[in-house]
């Protein structure tokens, strides 16, 4: 739990890792199923390489800002921010528990993750995204990020899109 919240949003403690984690696994779970990502084809996709080592690091020696968003007492949503040396700001799984989607959670969370951008000074925020998702594509287009492109890896079986809106 938190001790400040702004709008059910809080800032991510060492102690609320993982919960953090299993946020991130179940809300990323739900998109490898829809497009048919697996831990055998995709080991390194989000719903299967993210764990508590790996947040603490973003957290303790990357010094990202996490924030969650929790309701009555639970961790519905959360997301990261990497500050990078040129002043932009990379948005990190962005994720919202599947029961509680279409709840305005999402659009809360982007909204916090813009504001801390511009907190920090960043220019634009970057975000990647299953780009096969359009659903996906078209609600972040709604918030005024724009497509820039798309990079095919050989250890994924989609093509990574990548999104930015500038500040």
């Amino acid at each position: 739990m938190c001790d400040v919240y702004e709008n059910g949003i809080c800032a991510v403690k060492k102690e609320q890792i993982s919960e953090c984690v299993q946020v991130i696994r179940e809300s990323f779970q739900t998109v490898a199923d829809a497009f048919g990502i697996t831990a055998e084809n995709a080991p390194r996709f989000t719903a299967f390489s993210t764990n508590s080592e790996r947040l603490y690091w973003h957290l303790e020696e990357e010094h990202r800002p996490m924030y969650a968003f929790y309701d009555k007492g639970r961790m519905a949503g959360y997301y990261s921010m990497l500050l990078r040396e040129n002043r932009t700001c990379e948005l990190n799984n962005l994720s919202v528990l599947p029961e509680y989607r279409h709840k305005g959670i999402g659009a809360r969370l982007l909204s916090h993750a813009l504001q801390t951008a511009k907190k920090l000074g960043c220019h634009k925020v970057e975000i990647g995204i299953v780009e096969e998702n359009q659903v996906l594509r078209k609600w972040y287009e709604s918030f005024g990020f724009v497509h820039t492109g798309t990079k095919k890896f050989v250890f994924f079986p989609f093509t990574c899109g990548y999104m930015e809106k500038k500040m």
